[in-house]
């Protein structure tokens, strides 16, 4: 009965087919096509022989794309495209997911990897930087996608002050659920080296929600050209609100530049030198805290400035260690030389039902409570999750009689999966409700975008 009323509450306050629609999204996107590129990516640079620490800069920079949502938030709330905000962004975002993975597909299918490998370390350099392009593409469409939903809920929800939390676990739920899938079959297709597949599937994948977003499935009314302030742009094809852009210059600016800081933090690292990363990355955030401060109400500034050194002070080990949890025993002697499909597809699996139970507390207890001591629990769960890195390093729990795959299993897969989703759901509603009206995808995708930011940069 509690679900049916839950659903029932779920398509009152949100309509069913904006439901529908993100559902689809979330469960292709977010859950499917993001967690097979972050399971892909660390086979597929094995078998090309590049290095750990290069392997985790390349993974910045894939991932940037969410970082960049501020880009995103800002254009679709200031360019109506055929008089819509967010449908002709979401068809473009997902074309360009398309061509890098065709991309991809052109490549797995005709063996130039196996030719690359052959011509030499160069050759490889520049394969593997091709196929980061291809991933970064692919991960925009989700990344635009989740932004475009993200925004639109956020509108809902600053209507409806008595929908709750509710479109938010519901999100993260199926985007669990499609994490889940894919990961039954990424690990032992990794294995075999059928990358090929893997991206097949990914194409299926990224055409989901095409049928959907086309039919207007996300709500919103369409613009036109004789509305004060709408001037048209692009030949015609598209209307800039100036009205809008001119009443909120500044935070419009400000918000479009943070979307630059991932992208090239991640380039200038893994390209160039990595002491200057670093200097640019401190500089960085201490430029989008200040700018935070200056810009936006102080209530605003407290929360994201909150939400930049709890994402900060969550050192996360899990990227750079992926090597030494998969390396065989020739290189690793006595270590837990982990296969893929145990490190992708079983922890992964484990860690996604983890993050279901998680969302299932957080919606039945955690959410009546009010977002301090919410977070508070998330920060002291969260300061244990590293110590499993740390012993199973150490072979403390092989001193202990207990063997790698059992702790590694028990520690790592409920701890860093807990700390994420119950981090995760109580900012994403506090970021929504901040959302100030017409500003609803800029400001949302400002939080987020600082907060990737911030996730990468840890």
């Amino acid at each position: 009965r509690s679900t049916k009323k839950y659903f029932h509450n779920l398509n009152s306050n949100f309509g069913s087919r904006y439901v529908a629609w993100l559902a689809i999204d979330q469960f292709a996107l977010s859950g499917g096509v993001m967690t097979l590129l972050y399971g892909t990516g660390l086979p597929l640079f094995q078998q090309l022989g590049i290095d750990a620490a290069r392997t985790q800069l390349y993974t910045t920079l894939i991932m940037s794309p969410y970082a960049l949502k501020p880009f995103v938030g800002v254009a679709s709330d200031l360019i109506a495209i055929r008089g819509y905000h967010k449908r002709y962004f979401a068809l473009g975002s997902i074309f360009f997911g398309l061509v890098g993975c065709a991309s991809l597909l052109g490549i797995y299918q005709n063996g130039a990897q196996q030719l690359a490998v052959e011509a030499g370390y160069d050759s490889v350099r520049r394969l593997a930087d091709f196929i980061v392009l291809c991933f970064t593409a692919m991960n925009m469409t989700g990344a635009t996608l989740d932004i475009l939903g993200e925004s639109k809920y956020s509108e809902l929800m600053r209507e409806r002050p008595g929908s709750g939390s509710s479109i938010i676990t519901f999100k993260f739920a199926v985007s669990l659920a499609g994490g889940i899938l894919t990961r039954t079959y990424v690990g032992p297709l990794a294995d075999k080296g059928r990358f090929h597949i893997l991206f097949w599937i990914a194409l299926g994948m990224i055409l989901a929600p095409v049928f959907p977003t086309a039919k207007g499935w996300i709500p919103e009314l369409k613009r036109r050209s004789d509305e004060l302030g709408m001037n048209r742009i692009c030949c015609n094809l598209a209307l800039f609100d100036i009205g809008k852009f001119s009443g909120k210059r500044v935070p419009f600016i400000v918000i479009a530049l943070s979307g630059l800081a991932a992208p090239l933090n991640a380039a200038v690292s893994t390209y160039g030198n990595l002491a200057v990363g670093l200097g640019f990355s401190a500089l960085v955030f201490i430029g989008l805290a200040s700018t935070t401060f200056v810009i936006f109400p102080r209530v605003f500034f407290r929360i994201t400035l909150g939400l930049m050194l709890m994402s900060t002070s969550r050192i996360k080990l899990g990227s750079a260690l992926n090597y030494y949890y998969t390396a065989d025993e020739a290189c690793v002697p006595d270590g837990p030389n982990f296969s893929y499909t145990y490190y992708i597809t079983v922890t992964g699996i484990v860690g996604s039902i983890i993050n279901l139970l998680a969302i299932l507390v957080y919606q039945t207890f955690i959410s009546s409570w009010k977002f301090r001591p919410a977070l508070a629990f998330t920060i002291l769960v969260g300061s244990l999750a590293s110590l499993v890195d740390v012993i199973v390093i150490n072979r403390w729990n092989v001193a202990m009689g207990i063997p790698d795959h059992i702790f590694f299993l028990l520690g790592q897969a409920v701890f860093e999966n807990l700390v994420n989703i119950l981090h995760a759901v109580p900012m994403s509603a506090l970021s929504a409700k901040l959302a100030p009206p017409g500003m609803e995808s800029a400001v949302f995708s400002y939080s987020v975008g600082i907060g990737t930011y911030c996730f990468l940069l840890s």
